[in-house]
């Protein structure tokens, strides 16, 4: 079941299908984390309905976006969600698989790519029915390798690249940027409120960079008493 929404009033509007990805915090906390200026080229590694690309233009207008997925009903959706906005000449999708990357976009024709990557590797847990939720999820389409290794491939020298992952995977994505000449550069943890775990991690890193992390505070959800804090009414756009 197909059904649109507003990212805020009299914003963007998206589309939310059951059956395919649904709209989750993760994809607002990403959208509120790269620094974006007028005139950035950017590419969404597995862009799904469109969402990202159309948080990164509800704060900034003036940008390119290029989303890839693999799903076609996504693309669909992700074309129609582009229209309706009237961004269909600045939000492209590519329908492709980003571990033949090479064959899809030009190397590094972008200042920032972007991704919501599955977060377990294959064969852990109970995976969901549908395959789009099984893309979502888990490794089984793409490992983290093959995500680090498109956005080099994707990247201008200097250019950023931003994602979203969990705090157990840290780790394993460090390692896996550096890897690919992705130097980590900025890292926030994300908590439901200030005494819970920390539940995700953003990191952004950027194409060959020197050695240099920075650690932000940690953006919080919700108050002790269960309230909306600021960094949750930024990211929602409920800003007063």
């Amino acid at each position: 079941m197909q059904h649109w929404e507003l990212l805020c009033p009299g914003g963007l509007s998206f589309v939310c299908d059951d059956g395919l990805f649904q709209p989750s915090t993760d994809s607002f906390l990403l959208g509120s984390f790269p620094r974006l200026k007028p005139g950035l080229r950017v590419c969404d590694l597995g862009s799904g309905t469109g969402l990202l690309g159309l948080l990164l233009f509800q704060r900034q207008r003036a940008l390119s976006v290029t989303g890839v997925e693999l799903l076609p009903d996504a693309v669909r959706l992700a074309e129609q969600a582009a229209a309706r906005n009237g961004l269909a000449d600045r939000l492209i999708f590519r329908r492709g698989d980003l571990r033949k990357i090479r064959g899809l976009l030009p190397a590094g024709g972008f200042d920032l790519v972007v991704c919501n990557p599955p977060y377990y590797p294959a064969g852990s847990g109970r995976l969901p029915e549908t395959e789009a939720l099984r893309a979502a999820r888990s490794e089984t389409g793409c490992t983290l390798e093959d995500i680090c290794t498109a956005a080099a491939w994707l990247l201008r020298w200097g250019g950023s690249f931003c994602l979203v992952h969990k705090p157990e995977r840290l780790t394993d994505l460090l390692v896996t940027l550096r890897e690919n000449r992705l130097e980590p550069k900025r890292l926030q943890f994300v908590r439901h409120h200030p005494e819970a775990s920390v539940s995700l991690v953003l990191v952004e890193a950027r194409s060959g960079a020197k050695p240099g992390l920075t650690l932000q505070n940690d953006l919080i959800l919700y108050t002790s008493s269960g309230e909306k804090t600021a960094d949750y009414k930024r990211l929602y756009h409920e800003e007063t």
